[in-house]
């Protein structure tokens, strides 16, 4: 199965200190898929993750080495703006985080930053939104109240809905059901599956069976190093490596 290429991670090495987290990892992330980033914990998931946004930035001592390419582009390269390549993306977090505000303003946040003022759009974009991420028929009557009060599941979905609002290329989400009920977690993947033609959705998971049900292509890290990736099918039924092998079988974690 071919892909085109959205990202291209070349010869990527991070480092916290003198902790080598990610080791030399090249891969070609494919575009409008759902690209699951598997492994156990501590293997540089988050990481690799973060790299994409350059979120890695915040952390103390980290130095990177490589390169990551984004529509042709070297995101690392000195001369980028960070914000420019940070708008080509939303990124979903563990724990939902929704602003102090209501519903309505959550989404309507970003196009506000961004300069758009006029009512009558705004509505139009929370709304499309709202059902892009599969909340718009719980929330419709509810625009005005606090975030807060929403369920946690509906806040998760409401951040997607916060994130696409900005017209991202990618949606980046990092165990982004760990902290919801199978219910809401199933709403979610809903959700990415009915965007992955829109967008290039990266998602970092730990849940085998939910990378099964939801991947077009995998990413297995280990200790920091790549070990394999290919299409979601041909990695868990035909995998190459004995290392694959014994992960999704559940002999190591």
């Amino acid at each position: 199965m071919e892909f085109k290429t959205h990202i291209s991670v070349q010869n990527l090495s991070v480092f916290y200190g003198s902790e080598e987290v990610l080791k030399d990892i090249s891969i070609e992330i494919p575009d409008k898929k759902i690209i699951m980033i598997i492994g156990p914990s501590g293997c540089g998931k988050t990481t690799l993750l973060k790299s994409f946004n350059r979120l890695i930035d915040m952390r103390d001592g980290v130095r990177v080495s490589g390169r990551v390419m984004v529509d042709g582009e070297n995101i690392f390269d000195s001369k980028i703006e960070v914000t420019h390549i940070r708008k080509k993306m939303g990124l979903l977090s563990q724990n939902p985080c929704p602003l102090p505000m209501s519903i309505y303003d959550n989404v309507a946040y970003g196009p506000r930053i961004h300069g758009l003022k006029d009512k009558k759009r705004l509505d139009r974009i929370v709304e499309h939104y709202l059902r892009e991420a599969s909340l718009w028929d719980e929330v419709k009557d509810r625009l005005g109240e606090p975030a807060s009060r929403v369920s946690i599941g509906q806040q998760q979905r409401l951040c997607l809905a916060r994130g696409l609002a900005v017209e991202p290329e990618i949606i980046l989400a990092d165990e982004p059901t760990s902290a919801l009920d199978p219910k809401s977690s199933r709403r979610i993947e809903k959700s990415f599956l009915g965007l992955k033609d829109k967008y290039t959705t990266i998602i970092v998971t730990h849940i085998l069976r939910q990378a099964r049900r939801l991947a077009d292509y995998v990413v297995f890290l280990y200790c920091g190093e790549l070990i394999e990736h290919g299409p979601a099918e041909e990695f868990f039924e035909n995998p190459k490596e004995e290392l694959t092998k014994e992960y999704t079988k559940g002999v190591i974690s």
